[in-house]
């Protein structure tokens, strides 16, 4: 193996933390002073120490919307930019998956065109939610039908929707808005019939899915009996979800990772570390507890990711 590839690793552009900084703060909490120290040569320092060949850069929650769609389409093109000077500068070392400033749609068309086209970049990282809006919302279908047209790579954070977020007291939505925010996008993107329409596109979803593994059987269970439901699978509920790939940050209890790899199998999942907010031996570590076998361990941690992306075989 010639090193892992890191398909959850995240970039804090400076005009970013600058001009996001309370909002950035709102969702991290502790971690923000860590955050704010975020540099490329701390990445690369980070890679080295635990063999991480390549890290493809995308924004952490709460992404670039904040309300103003102008001022979100320069955020979104800025953090673009500067992402893709570091993997321009860092040959081989750097990936970017690149924002796009939704809710707007003809705006993110237009990044697309620029991202693609101009950046050469290596698939696009979105948000779970805009404006308690779901992907599979009909207002974003032209953006999901250009992407499958570019058969683009499309990842997913989560982040808080603000009808839920503090609906429990005391509970940080990391701890469990994040995992069902990634469970509603994928069913939304399931049963809006995206899934089926945009065969082409390939999904990426952070934390082994979320609450989707544990989710599923019930997920396919009551869609059978409804039609209109079925409509928009017709290939089946399963075979749509096993579709879709899962990234392990975050998942190192065996729990976890046994769900998601019983529903995907080991094919399906990408090695990620979730940095800065964890350290790379975290995801490592819970690897060497599960012992598995060495092909199991290279696919994820490689050879998946190759498959998703040629380019990153260097």
């Amino acid at each position: 193996m010639r090193g892992r590839i890191d398909t959850h690793h995240h970039v804090y552009p400076p005009k970013y933390l600058t001009v996001a900084a309370e909002h950035i703060r709102q969702v991290t909490h502790v971690h923000f002073p860590r955050i704010q120290k975020w540099m490329p040569q701390q990445a690369i320092e980070a890679m080295d120490r635990d063999d991480i060949a390549t890290a493809v850069l995308s924004l952490s929650a709460p992404g670039v919307w904040f309300g103003n769609l102008a001022a979100t389409k320069r955020m979104a093109r800025e953090c673009n930019d500067y992402a893709a000077g570091l993997a321009h500068d860092h040959k081989g070392r750097f990936g970017v998956f690149a924002a796009l400033p939704l809710p707007g749609v003809e705006a993110s068309l237009q990044e697309i065109e620029y991202a693609f086209d101009v950046l050469k970049v290596d698939g696009v990282g979105l948000m779970t939610n805009y404006e308690n809006k779901w992907p599979g919302d009909a207002t974003f279908a032209p953006v999901f039908d250009e992407l499958n047209r570019r058969k683009a790579v499309i990842y997913f954070h989560p982040t808080a929707a603000a009808t839920f977020e503090g609906l429990v007291p005391d509970v940080p939505s990391p701890m469990i808005e994040f995992p069902f925010d990634t469970t509603r996008a994928i069913v939304s993107l399931l049963f809006s019939g995206t899934l089926f329409r945009c065969p082409d596109a390939r999904f990426i979803f952070s934390h082994g899915g979320g609450a989707l593994p544990v989710l599923a059987g019930r997920i396919e269970s009551i869609a059978r009996n409804r039609p209109d439901l079925i409509a928009r699978a017709p290939n089946g509920t399963m075979h749509e979800l096993k579709r879709l790939y899962y990234d392990i940050a975050g998942v190192n209890h065996p729990i976890a990772f046994n769900a998601a790899r019983q529903l995907v199998g080991t094919s399906q999942l990408l090695f990620g570390t979730d940095f800065p907010f964890w350290s790379p031996q975290v995801a490592i570590s819970g690897l060497d507890s599960f012992r598995l076998p060495a092909s199991e361990r290279r696919a994820i941690e490689r050879e998946n990711a190759i498959g998703l992306m040629p380019q990153f075989n260097i």
